[in-house]
This record gives C-alpha cells, structure tokens and sequence, in this order.
C-alpha cells in the first residue's frame, strides 16, 4: 500500500469525500494492553486479569477502548503524509461509538475516509470519518469522526 501525499491544503481540498484507505494490520498484545493500564491506572479486571476473563464471552481479556483509540496516529501515519507542517494539532472526535470488543491478539486496522476540509484563514481543518476493523469480524472496534488541524508553512 502506498501512503498518500499531502503538501498543501489544495491538496487536502482535493481529497474531499474521498476514501483514504487502509492501514496494515496491527496486533493488540496483553502486554500493551499491562502498559496501558498501568499509564492510565486503569486495571479493570477484564484487561489485565487472564483468568478471569477467559471466563466471559469474550474468553480473554480485552483492549481498553480508549488503548485502541490511541494507536489512531501510528495508523495514520501508514495512510498518509502530510509535508509542509509548521504543526498539527488534534483537534477533536466527534460521535464517536465504540462496538465490538477487541480481544488480545486480534489484530486492527484503520479505515480513513476524509468527510470534510475546511480552510480556516489558511489553516487546514480537517473531519476524518475512522473505523478502526477488526481481522476475521464483522463488526469494527470502533465508528467516527477526528478532526485535525493542519498548520502549513
């Protein structure tokens, strides 16, 4: 998969309504899973409780929410490129859904479509609609829309 090229807002402008693509798979492990529960403090037992968990319906432990949102940047970044920054800034997640459990070892992927680009005085806002898939289900991890603003030189 090549990664699409951004240098300047008319090439954002461009890709308005346009599905971006995929990332390539990435694995949720236990021990990431530990790190993020040990950096957020949140050690739920249906994370970091192996046992336990394989008691539910799930059979494992499962991958803090909030731990597969934060791997959206790293497979973002295997989507695109954006040139030509004096900055970015995230800038919000709006109706967001979180709708099927990711389990340990499943792997993820992003779907990036852009919704829409905004030029705000010459900065770039830009409303990305995200699903993050899960390999071998139906259902994604996750459905909805960030936004970021893009500061170009």
């Amino acid at each position: 998969m090549s990664k699409i090229i951004i240098n300047s807002l008319a090439d954002f402008e461009a890709l308005e309504g346009k599905n971006l693509g995929v990332s390539n798979y990435f694995k949720i492990t236990q021990e990431q899973i530990n790190k993020f529960a040990e950096a957020t403090l949140d050690y739920q037992w249906i994370h970091t409780d192996i046992e336990r968990a394989k008691e539910t319906q799930f059979g494992s432990t499962i991958a803090h929410g909030y731990l597969t949102l934060s791997v959206l940047p790293y497979l973002w970044e295997q989507i695109i490129e954006v040139n030509n920054l004096k900055m970015q800034v995230n800038y919000g997640i709006e109706k967001f859904k979180f709708m099927e459990a990711v389990r340990t070892n499943d792997e993820v992927r992003l779907k990036v479509t852009v919704k829409s680009i905004k030029n705000l005085r010459g900065i770039c806002k830009a409303e990305m609609r995200v699903s993050l898939e899960i390999k071998d289900r139906k259902k994604p991890a996750y459905m909805g829309s960030v936004l970021f603003l893009y500061h170009f030189k």
